[in-house]
């Protein structure tokens, strides 16, 4: 089992590193996307290993207010048949995919460990909308039992009926996401997103009360009239609550590329000085209240699974983040939804159109032609590209790379291999983010907060073509 080493944070070392760069949810990331080809998409479907088990993603777009620091893909809307609708797109979307799966020898149905569903709001569907989905999902798919299987729903705790988690938990939903972001009043009013600290903490505790097994927060720091002060104030309410995960996310303001943060002043935002404060009396606070820092902007309390995934080195990441179910293939539902499928030798990442008009239009055209599928973008992994991808995971998920596993599973000779890249990281080992040697590359205390740092140094399509294409990694 690995210990862990606690983040050290030394504000002159972020400052000369904090650059932008990617969040490494997929290497490559989604920027190199290209157009798919007709029939691609249903080919990796039919030959993808059925003895894989699958994690399923669904995104639900709809919220009924605006968060106007969102970079999300939504729908803001009040209209309740909306969801309705949606459903039965995704309905036929799984019915249409369903078809083309191999089945493991053995069985009739594939075998599913994980399932998220995203968004959006994902319950501004109706209880009884959400129970239909999972019955449907039943006789599609053979799910691990609840206390095996990993099975978690983002909620906006404003947007539940009094049942909602009662059916959640009910139907074998087992982690929940509440997204708080911050319980100033100031600042919730600033971002358009109201809510006592009494209701997070009242869903908090019907939740634990109801026997899901984790249960996660989500902060964001530098949103506008946040201070120090108030940040911590916040930090340590939600301490209180006591959370099994948080998530503590950097506010990335690109009113450019993001309509919804329009809205929010940009005088009204925290300089950068106050942002380090914020991030460093974050970190410090959590610790001291004994949560592991798990990676990127992820912490847990040491008996949670993302923790003890992490100290047996069985952590994993993909494009919901953080996972234990590193050996599913992802399996994306919805508007925007991402695959990761395994194919032989090759891995294809595919995602379905942002257009909620153009999903829709790809579904009904399922519907009668059962060549047509809903992915319109998709990269195709190399054997390169995989080395890379193992790499820069490992980095990431567990802050260390074994030169002597990494010639066993691809064949090489690392060092000799990435001679440029250990140059490169000359300077790293200087500032003592990283310990480098013939055995491997070991992520220090000082450099665990700046690990995607570290990992770009591997990235190969990052300075060719999408240098200033991320918001900055602190």
């Amino acid at each position: 089992m690995m210990s862990k080493q606690l983040p050290a944070f030394d504000e002159a070392i972020i400052n000369k590193y904090n650059r932008s760069g990617p969040r490494y949810t997929s290497y490559p990331t989604a920027l190199e996307f290209s157009p798919i080809s007709d029939g691609l998409e249903a080919k990796i479907l039919q030959n993808r290993e059925a003895r894989a088990p699958l994690s399923l993603y669904f995104h639900i777009p709809f919220c009924r207010h605006l968060c106007y620091y969102c970079a999300c893909n939504k729908i803001i809307t009040k209209k309740n048949s909306d969801s309705g609708d949606y459903l039965q797109y995704l309905i036929a979307e799984i019915k249409h995919k369903r078809r083309l799966l191999p089945v493991p020898e053995g069985s009739s149905k594939p075998l599913v460990k994980q399932l998220h569903l995203g968004g959006g709001t994902p319950t501004f569907l109706r209880d009884e909308e959400m129970v239909q989905l999972w019955e449907f999902l039943q006789t599609q798919f053979e799910f691990l039992p609840e206390d095996k299987g990993d099975y978690s729903i983002e909620i906006d705790p404003r947007e539940l009926s009094g049942e909602t988690l009662k059916v959640l938990r009910n139907l074998g939903f087992n982690r929940v996401s509440l997204g708080v972001q911050d319980l100033d009043e100031t600042v919730q009013i600033a971002v358009n997103r109201v809510h006592s600290a009494e209701l997070i903490e009242n869903v908090l505790n019907e939740a634990r009360d109801l026997g899901f097994h984790s249960i996660n927060i989500d902060l964001i720091y530098g949103l506008p009239h946040q201070t120090p002060a108030t940040l911590d104030k916040t930090v340590r309410r939600i301490i209180e609550m006591s959370p099994d995960r948080l998530s503590v996310f950097n506010y990335a303001h690109l009113p450019e590329r993001f309509k919804a943060q329009r809205q929010i002043k940009e005088a009204d935002l925290p300089d950068p000085a106050a942002k380090l404060t914020m991030l460093g009396n974050t970190i410090n606070t959590l610790t001291e209240a004994a949560y592991q820092y798990i990676g990127i902007d992820h912490f847990a309390k040491p008996d949670d699974e993302l923790a003890v995934a992490q100290r047996e080195g069985k952590l994993h990441r993909n494009f919901q983040g953080y996972t234990i179910m590193g050996d599913c293939d992802l399996l994306g539902f919805g508007v925007s939804s991402i695959s990761q499928i395994a194919n032989a030798n090759t891995r294809y990442i595919l995602q379905n159109d942002t257009d909620l008009s153009v999903y829709q239009a790809s579904i009904d055209a399922a519907q009668s032609n059962s060549a047509a599928m809903p992915a319109v973008k998709v990269i195709k992994t190399s054997i390169k590209d995989r080395l890379r991808e193992y790499v820069i995971m490992n980095l990431l998920c567990h802050d260390y790379i074994d030169f002597k596993d990494v010639n066993q599973k691809f064949g090489i000779d690392a060092i000799t291999y990435f001679i440029n890249e250990i140059q490169q990281l000359g300077a790293m080992q200087e500032d003592k983010l990283i310990d480098m040697d013939a055995a491997g590359i070991r992520v220090l205390p000082k450099g665990r907060l700046l690990g995607r740092n570290v990992a770009m140094v591997f990235d190969e399509y990052l300075e060719k073509k999408h240098k200033n294409r991320f918001s900055k990694v602190i």
